[in-house]
């Protein structure tokens, strides 16, 4: 069984990105989104202007810095691999206790449409927030250019 990890979250958050469950790399080292393939911070430093950096502090900072939270909608899963699709016995987050604790969230979005299927299935649209759903980071998913999902990313950032 993989657990996933704690939100990073401060109570100025209002912005929420959620994944579905962390790949193989990123449990291995302990970060959101460390699988170097992966197009995740590249984006966001990207969007927010800021010079790129691969120390995960420096991460953390650059989203605590505007207000953004990070956490996944499984808490566990079983699973082979990184893929999405090889996800089965999931458990989701508690995010009834997570908005109670959070009231500032206004803005979720998906970093996947794997993620916003669970969520739905499990979580279901609050009517007080915002979503939107944004094409994967991941370095599988070759069907939009880096270019591609930067255009679309930075749209649905800063609408």
């Amino acid at each position: 069984m993989k657990k996933a990890f704690p939100p990073l979250v401060h109570s100025k958050c209002t912005i929420l990105i959620l994944g579905t469950m962390p790949g193989e790399k990123s449990l291995e080292l302990g970060e959101y989104y460390g699988n170097r393939g992966n197009q995740f911070w590249k984006l966001m430093y990207n969007i927010l202007n800021e010079d790129f950096s691969l120390d995960y502090e420096n991460r953390k900072s650059l989203l605590a810095k505007y207000n953004i939270a990070l956490w996944d909608v499984l808490e566990f899963c079983e699973r082979q691999g990184s893929l999405d699709s090889n996800i089965k016995n999931e458990i989701p987050n508690n995010f009834d206790d997570f908005y109670r604790n959070h009231p500032n969230i206004k803005h979720v979005f998906f970093s996947s449409k794997n993620a916003a299927v669970y969520y739905d299935k499990y979580v279901g649209r609050k009517d007080n927030l915002n979503y939107d759903v944004l094409p994967s980071p991941s370095g599988a998913n070759a069907t939009k250019s880096f270019a591609d999902k930067l255009e679309i990313w930075t749209k649905k950032f800063c609408h």
